[in-house]
């Protein structure tokens, strides 16, 4: 079974001879990706591999500070369904992970999202020359539709969270109403919205190069993890 130490070392060994590596982490709403990114970043911060320094040698860079935000949402009709794979800028992301493949810039700023507001925060995410190891993290990083195949040519490796649906969808359920929805509407969503994008993820599932199991993403997800 595949377990966090693993991961770990995983990742770590992406970097080779110095240069820049990319991995993605993809999954549908609520599998734990950024979970699993913010696991690998902490962990990996201190612990670089033979010949890189500390501290920046890696960077975290979310696929969400692509949404396109509510105003354009609304212009184009298509507010009530966010987070499908039409409500995201798919080029923008694609040629950002491009710019940080071609490692020529002292830094490069990335957009974040910020989940208090439901908006992209544009120049938000710099990262420094020194990082040589870029963890992003979204849905649709192997969909193969629309401007989604211009992401996977520019990844290393692309990691599908297989966490089981019952756990899924009570962890998006408690999100959303964490950040403002009444439980009904929650739900609604999480089973609407969420659930066909969650359908069409799925089907992308055997392109990954790695399927993270139920069992390590919810050790992850609950920090505890030193049996496995």
């Amino acid at each position: 079974m595949t377990t966090p130490h693993d991961l770990a070392a995983r990742a770590r060994s992406l970097v080779q001879g110095g240069h820049r590596a990319i991995l993605g982490i993809t999954g549908s709403p609520g599998a734990g990706k950024t979970t699993l990114a913010e696991h690998l970043v902490r962990v990996l911060r201190e612990t670089p591999p033979a010949g890189q320094p500390p501290g920046e040698w890696l960077a975290y860079v979310p696929m969400d500070g692509f949404h396109l935000a509510d105003v354009e949402l609304d212009r184009l009709g298509r507010r009530d369904r966010k987070g499908a794979p039409d409500t995201f800028d798919a080029a923008g992301y694609a040629a950002l992970l491009r710019r940080l493949r071609e490692d020529a810039d002292d830094v490069i700023y990335a957009p974040a999202f910020e989940r208090d507001i439901e908006q992209p925060i544009a120049g938000s995410i710099p990262v420094p020359r020194s990082a040589r190891l870029i963890v992003t993290e979204g849905n649709y990083l192997l969909l193969d539709d629309g401007d989604w195949p211009r992401v996977r040519p520019q990844l290393d490796e692309v990691w599908y969270c297989d966490l089981g649906t019952d756990e899924r969808v009570r962890r998006l359920v408690a999100r959303h109403e964490h950040f403002g929805k009444e439980h009904g509407a929650a739900v609604a969503w999480v089973m609407g919205t969420d659930q066909r994008n969650a359908d069409l993820i799925s089907r992308t599932r055997r392109h990954a190069d790695l399927v993270v199991p139920d069992a390590t993403l919810r050790a992850i997800g609950t920090g505890r993890f030193d049996g496995l």
